[in-house]
């Protein structure tokens, strides 16, 4: 089995993200960690602060968008960034902790602005070696 990682991807105007995990909850925390690496490096971000996150969405592919919209939404609400998740599947949905701290500037060094999650190249599935990938492109 593919251990659990992240990754970007080229797009000819955005980004692509990527998550890998044994379960879909661990795909969409590495995809969280790739957001995150297209505005900072994620080992410049220190876990210091909690906020919940609750997604509901039946469709898998549905949730990921929900799930990566809603942390974009405290991303800029909060003024912070996020390097460490644990979520928990529930009945129609997903429940979250994301932990981070407010940006600065200086030591983070935000490379982009991401604006929005995306419909394109929205995935969520299971591949043949049993990991979950969850992707999709990220407007910047």
């Amino acid at each position: 089995m593919t251990e659990t990682h992240w990754e970007l991807y080229s797009h000819p105007a955005d980004m692509g993200i990527r998550g890998f995990g044994a379960t879909r909850e661990e795909a969409f925390a590495q995809a969280a960690l790739a957001l995150t690496a297209v505005i900072t490096d994620p080992a410049k971000v220190q876990p210091k602060t909690a906020v919940a996150i609750a997604c509901r969405e039946e469709d898998d592919e549905l949730l990921l968008f929900c799930w990566l919209s809603a942390l974009l939404y405290e991303m800029d609400t909060r003024g912070m960034l996020f390097s460490r998740f644990e979520i928990r599947a529930v009945a129609g949905g997903i429940e979250a902790q994301a932990w981070g701290e407010p940006v600065e500037v200086a030591r983070h060094e935000p490379a982009v602005e991401v604006k929005a999650a995306t419909y394109a190249d929205l995935k969520v599935r299971k591949q043949s070696d049993g990991t979950w990938v969850a992707q999709c492109i990220v407007d910047v």
